[in-house]
């Protein structure tokens, strides 16, 4: 069993008096479950060839920093765990923690580290290893919004096998917080030797060269089973290039790959398509703390000028969905009662004409190739804009320099978030101060119905506070979320068992066998 919060909310005592229940990540409930139906018995051995997508000079080996290559995500992923996941039928199931409870006010979580967890060294996983990873991350710009309202001084052991972490404020949702960068590092690990630090994940690090990596199979691991002998990452720059690798022979899995490859691999009978619904969202971020769209009637302007059906035929090639400006889309509690906004030129120049926009500069939209779609999502956006007199220059940056200079700082940009499956987690980057704020927006109204959200005594009470929440998204923020796209991976036919859930779910192949 999983402690979820509605679970908890359903017994008889309520919260406060939840019984202790056991999340284990090699469960039924974890994202690596077939998706394919070939079916058959799992066989330990062989080599897996994945390609992923990444930059030589947006290379990263720091698995608390800002991971823009899709590689490398893949590959820290792989050595090191976190202590949640995904899960397919409950949005927070254990991985290196398998239990966790809060007190009577939902300030207080005791996190239980999986028994007999230990590094690729052979040394024990400590609750003092975690809790130094965890200050760690929060430490960092990237982490700093991780565990919204936790601080550092308040993350601490309990004894060698349980972690305790108190939020300022009554937080139903922590354990989901913890599910994406909670990677664990030994204590103490110097920075010049974190590239090659030794991680408790189901792979073992053999070599990593220019992007590249092998992975070994870590028969230790806490987490059960690993089928495969290693996993292979090479990196691409392209996914044309990708694809035509798997098409080749030269790999066996090409990883969001996007909708082009897809279209053009989809009649191959010998290629596997494993499709991901509401994957990754692809935001246009519009700055709210100052600059051109600082005035909340630009914003809708932008918002109203965007065709976002053409966007999700044209940038998606269909494999994808219109959204409506609020993250989170694949989540349960997603408000799709919310008033769709469709495109109104008319109504777009009005609002740019009341707010006194200067039609006659033209304003940089900075992208990145860092997923497919995501440049030319915005040289779309630009030709619509054009047609309600805005005038857009796309201007297009390596990923090193995007997180740089613009990401977090820049007036107008897009990005892509890979978790797509709660509102609530990607609720906690858009209140002030939070450190992956992009959009540098700051709403007492959002920031309250957030606290509503997270401390809520009861489901209605949460729901309520969730709607609230949503609508003040739609209406006020700087995220302009015009479609979700799908995601996409191209396999060979003797791959089983490929994970099929979205975001960080994607990239656990622990479960991943090869047929004969």
């Amino acid at each position: 069993m999983i402690w979820t919060r509605r679970q908890a909310l359903w017994t008889g005592g309520g919260i406060g008096t939840a019984a202790l229940l056991t999340a284990c990540g090699g469960g039924k409930d974890a994202a690596s479950s077939p998706a394919d139906s070939s079916g058959g018995t799992p066989r330990k051995g062989g080599t897996l060839r994945v390609g992923a997508l990444g930059r030589a000079s947006a290379t990263t080996r720091d698995p608390h920093g800002n991971q823009g290559n899709e590689s490398d995500y893949l590959i820290i992923a792989l050595v090191h765990d976190t202590l949640t996941a995904p899960g397919l039928k409950d949005n927070t199931v254990g991985r290196l923690a398998t239990a966790w409870k809060p007190s009577g006010d939902l300030r207080t979580w005791r996190f239980t580290l999986a028994e007999g967890a230990v590094f690729h060294d052979g040394s024990p996983v400590t609750a003092d290893d975690v809790v130094w990873s965890l200050r760690r991350l929060r430490n960092t710009p990237a982490g700093a919004s991780r565990l919204p309202g936790v601080k550092a001084e308040n993350i601490t052991a309990d004894g060698k096998g349980t972690v305790v972490l108190v939020s300022d404020v009554a937080n139903a949702e922590l354990p989901l917080l913890t599910r994406l960068s909670t990677f664990v590092l030994k204590k103490d690990t110097p920075d010049k030797e974190i590239p090659k630090a030794p991680g408790t994940g189901p792979f073992k690090l053999d070599w990593f060269r220019g992007g590249n990596a092998r992975l070994l199979r870590n028969d230790k691991w806490h987490g059960g089973r690993v089928h495969l002998d290693a996993v292979e990452v090479t990196m691409f720059e392209s996914p044309q290039a990708m694809a035509n690798a798997l098409l080749g022979g030269q790999i066996d899995l090409a990883s969001n790959v996007g909708p082009v490859a897809a279209r053009s691999a989809a009649s191959r009978k010998d290629v596997q398509l494993v499709r991901r619904p509401g994957d990754m969202a692809m935001p246009l971020v519009m700055r709210t703390a100052d600059g051109p769209f600082a005035d909340v009637r630009v914003r809708e302007a932008m918002k109203l000028v965007v065709d976002r059906e053409a966007m999700v035929e044209q940038v998606l090639s269909g494999y994808g969905t219109v959204a409506n400006d609020v993250l989170g889309t694949a989540d349960p509690a997603y408000a799709k009662d919310l008033p769709r906004r469709t495109r109104d030129l008319a109504k777009a120049g009005k609002l740019l004409g009341e707010a006194g926009f200067d039609l006659s500069k033209t304003y940089d939209l900075v992208t990145t190739e860092d997923v497919p779609g995501l440049a030319e999502s915005a040289t779309l956006f630009a030709n619509h804009a054009r047609e309600a007199g805005v005038k857009i220059k796309v201007v297009k940056q390596e990923s090193g320099a995007f997180y740089e200079k613009t990401w977090l700082k820049g007036s107008f940009y897009t990005n892509y978030w890979g978790t797509n499956d709660s509102v609530i987690f990607l609720a906690a980057k858009m209140i002030t101060g939070a450190g992956q704020n992009e959009a540098g927006w700051s709403d007492p109204g959002f920031d309250g119905a957030y606290r509503e959200a997270v401390g809520a005594p009861d489901e209605k009470a949460r729901a309520t506070a969730l709607r609230e929440l949503q609508r003040i998204e739609h209406d006020r923020s700087g995220y302009l979320l015009w479609g979700v796209a799908d995601g996409i991976d191209l396999a060979g036919p003797k791959v089983r068992d490929l994970p099929r859930l979205p975001g960080y779910g994607r990239v656990q192949l622990e479960r991943v066998w090869l047929a004969r």
